[in-house]
């Protein structure tokens, strides 16, 4: 950097501010400025340097990587634009820019008086174009102070305008920055903030949208047409410019760079002699726009943006975030699992087409973290319009799959009797409680019309022969026995149901659900059936706490998230401990029995989907199907310790479109090849018994009780579909050899 008193200085930027007022009143200014021009320039005298200038806050894009750090999302952006080190610059795209607008940068002193006389002359001349006699330096200013996101529109407009007081602390602030920085940095933070045309700030960006590369790579053929365009961007672009323009300004840089000892005349009539060659590439942009046409990921990418809004660490308003995110330029890594991704959308789609009104969302998380690994559904996520009459397929920006706006999600069936049979185990019923199940369970809450007993809610279990007669926990949840739940729901109460469910992360979005919660809970004895609508990502969330052995972790959509000055943000994963640890291995012990799998204490005998065991080829597993009244959704989650997915098929438009129960199956069989991919690779894990306590006694009676003395009655409610007998009897004497 150089080195000057301050009276060298100040006589540097008063005949420096002398010339420059000659310049601008020649160029572009009417009327004799120039007395006016000198006084304020004596009395105005030497400023600090403004904090933009010392540390710059310019805009640059933020970056969306997936779990692996290098397969890019997405990125965000008001400006596209990225920092790199002088060192990840090629050599010949730091002289070609020197020789191109400043070849006397390394020998003056931030302000050229010999360019600035020289650019009087050609103006007196008169020309096409008025020359304003600008070092590196100079510009630098004016760019960094026209693009700082700390100042106002109005500030950041003037930085620009043809006056001689904005000349004139152009020329302060530079002389400034030259005592303050080597050469070298302001050469760096010149070529970071310049602008190259078709919307790339910096020539990271430059590299990219016109050649593909990094700017390390660049050929002196193309670091000579980038230094050409920053004189007149749009007029030069290649792109979107005048081709021809552009190559003619290739050929001015490269001579320069011959006079300034860059290169020398034989390669410069080599790089002349090249072919215009362009590798247009256009950066992503939010989540309508991610890398590679991945439309799918634009849900997980809405979600990520969702979380990002309500996060104090980004800003103190959700404006302040949001313009974080696209001004910032972070680099956030986040959870997606491109293979669990793509697994769970070739699934969603195998069952249900893009243009299908019915859908099936799938959100499949990891326990202990709560990251999110994958979010799919067969929709595009896309702004597109729809054909008529037809609101959210083939394309939709709703939170089809995690929830919000308006999705309140759908119903999950016969998946909720998890929340029922926790509230039991806490407490202090064992699994080994037993109820003699009738058909139908007429309870102490009113209901009128069909489906009622005598006035009260009368449930019936959907397939009595199968379903029908003693059972506890372990084969009351592997045979999905719709009276044995309401009974144990009515043994522990409700609401102590409701709160488990609000425990583990189940969000009431619908305002029925929510207000029943709140102010009648004790009486919701349907709850344990799933009648309350849920999202895959917090029914998948809900079973991870399970998984994790009673751990609870809010949803996350990040692994790590680096600020543009290479500091980290903290974004741990947000746990506690909302269950013991015993009662979440109870409930596992019977989740083992409708994938098809066997307790260690021998009482499942049988289940609603035993197809999962043999897809995961006996990894151990467990899970919960779900049914909603009249077949209108069908739902599956399964977890390993490693990870818990669901799907729900349903239509999100119509409600009273049923997508039917022979859809379960399929449901079944694309959770289960979501978490054979989740856990490819990873050792097979074994679930931990629970203690005695809260097994107790799991010996049958030897003679059935007597029955419950409340009367069944007829219910049109459907619940969970058994297997075909027969495949259920090859299955047990398979069991037996």
């Amino acid at each position: 950097m150089a080195s000057r008193t301050p009276l060298a200085r100040l006589f540097t930027v008063l005949l420096a501010g002398l010339v420059a007022g000659l310049i601008l009143a020649v160029a572009a200014l009417p009327g004799n400025l120039l007395v006016g021009f000198a006084a304020r320039a004596a009395l105005g005298g030497y400023s600090a340097l403004p904090d933009a200038l010392r540390t710059p806050a310019t805009p640059q894009r933020s970056y969306l990587y997936a779990n692996d750090g290098k397969t890019l999302i997405t990125t965000f952006y008001d400006v596209n634009r990225t920092d790199v080190p002088l060192d990840e610059i090629a050599p010949v795209m730091r002289q070609a820019i020197v020789a191109a607008e400043d070849r006397r940068f390394y020998s003056h002193g931030g302000v050229d008086l010999r360019g600035m006389a020289r650019a009087l002359v050609a103006n007196v001349r008169g020309g096409e174009t008025a020359q304003g006699g600008s070092t590196l330096t100079m510009q630098y200013v004016r760019n960094v102070l026209k693009n700082d996101p700390g100042r106002t529109a109005e500030q950041r407009a003037a930085a620009t305008e043809q006056t001689v007081e904005r000349k004139l602390q152009e020329i302060r602030y530079a002389n400034a920055l030259e005592d303050s920085l080597s050469k070298d940095e302001i050469l760096n933070r010149y070529l970071n903030i310049a602008y190259f045309g078709s919307g790339s700030y910096g020539i990271a960006a430059a590299s990219q949208r016109y050649f593909a590369k990094a700017p390390a790579d660049l050929t002196l053929a193309e670091a000579a047409l980038l230094a050409g365009l920053v004189q007149s961007p749009e007029a030069y672009s290649p792109i979107d410019g005048d081709a021809d323009a552009a190559l003619d300004r290739r050929a001015y840089v490269l001579d320069a760079m011959v006079a300034t000892g860059a290169a020398t005349a034989d390669q410069a009539a080599t790089a002349k002699a090249e072919k215009l060659t362009l590798r247009p590439t256009a950066q992503p942009n939010g989540c309508t726009a991610p890398a590679g046409g991945h439309d799918d990921w634009g849900f997980f990418c809405d979600y990520l943006r969702q979380w990002w809004l309500t996060q104090p660490a980004f800003g103190a308003t959700v404006e302040e975030r949001e313009q974080a995110l696209r001004r910032g330029g972070y680099t956030v890594v986040t959870s997606l699992d491109p293979q669990v991704q793509a697994t769970a959308q070739q699934q969603a789609t195998s069952v249900y087409g893009y243009d299908n009104k019915r859908a099936l969302p799938i959100a499949a998380v990891e326990p202990g973290t709560g990251r999110v690994l994958a979010l799919a559904v067969n929709r595009h996520y896309s702004l597109d319009a729809n054909p008529d009459g037809q609101v959210n397929h083939p394309n939709t920006v709703n939170p089809l799959i995690s929830g919000g706006g308006s999705v309140a999600g759908y119903q999950a069936g016969s998946t909720f009797k998890l929340f029922t049979m926790l509230a039991a185990l806490e407490a202090g019923k064992p699994l080994s409680t037993g109820f003699d199940a009738p058909s139908r369970l007429p309870t102490r809450y009113a209901a009128d019309g069909e489906g009622s007993c005598d006035g009260r809610w009368c449930p019936a279990n959907a397939n009595p022969e199968w379903m029908d007669g003693y059972r506890m926990m372990w084969d009351g949840f592997g045979r999905s026995v719709n009276t044995y739940f309401v009974w144990l729901a009515e043994q522990v109460g409700p609401e102590k149901v409701v709160e488990m469910a609000q425990r583990l992360g189940i969000t009431f979005r619908a305002d029925a659900d929510a207000t029943f919660a709140e102010n009648n809970a004790e009486n919701w004895g349907a709850f344990t059936l799933g009648v309350a609508s849920t999202t895959p990502l917090d029914l998948a969330n809900a079973y991870a706490t399970v998984a994790a052995e009673g751990t609870y972790c809010k949803p996350l959509p990040v692994v790590s998230v680096t600020a543009a000055d290479g500091s980290t943000v903290s974004v741990e994963p947000s746990c506690k401990r909302v269950l013991d640890a015993d009662v979440a291995r109870a409930a596992t012990d019977a989740a083992r029995c409708p994938v098809g799998q066997q307790s260690p204490f021998g009482q499942c005998n049988g289940g609603t989907a035993t197809s999962v065991t043999r897809i995961l080829d006996g990894r151990p597993v467990a899970g919960k199907t779900g049914s909603s009244e009249g077949n209108a959704t069908e739902t599956f989650v399964g977890f390993t310790p490693q990870v818990a997915v669901a799907g729900i098929a349903a239509n999100p438009d119509d409600t009273t479109d049923a997508v039917g129960g022979p859809v379960q199956a399929k449901v079944i069989d694309a959770v289960a090849r979501v978490i054979a991919t989740a856990v490819a690779g990873q050792p097979e894990k074994a679930f931990a018994a629970p203690s005695p306590a809260l097994v107790g006694d799991p010996q049958r009676p030897t003679e059935r009780p007597e029955p419950d003395d409340r009367r069944p009655q007829r219910d049109d409610r459907r619940e969970d579909r058994t297997e075909d007998p027969l495949e259920e009897f090859r299955r047990w004497l398979d069991r037996r050899g």
